[in-house]
């Protein structure tokens, strides 16, 4: 079994930085679109929370280190 890797070098940290601002950026967009969708459906309640979970999921998301992996 190999050991892990302790050391986080910049260019690591670069993409983790970029990958976690895309995933965010996704799930605004996401977020978005709910809300849009549930302005037009005549039941719009799932659409809502389906909107809050992208929502939460957006700002939860900067909070991950290379460590939780």
């Amino acid at each position: 079994m190999t050991e892990p890797m302790t050391e986080i070098t910049p260019e690591f940290q670069r993409g983790w930085d970029a990958a976690l601002a895309a995933v965010r950026a996704w799930h605004q967009a996401q977020a978005q679109k709910a809300l849009v969708q549930a302005r037009r459906s005549r039941f719009p309640k799932n659409l809502e929370r389906e909107a809050d979970v992208h929502q939460r999921s957006a700002e939860l998301i900067v909070t991950l280190s290379p460590d939780d992996v």
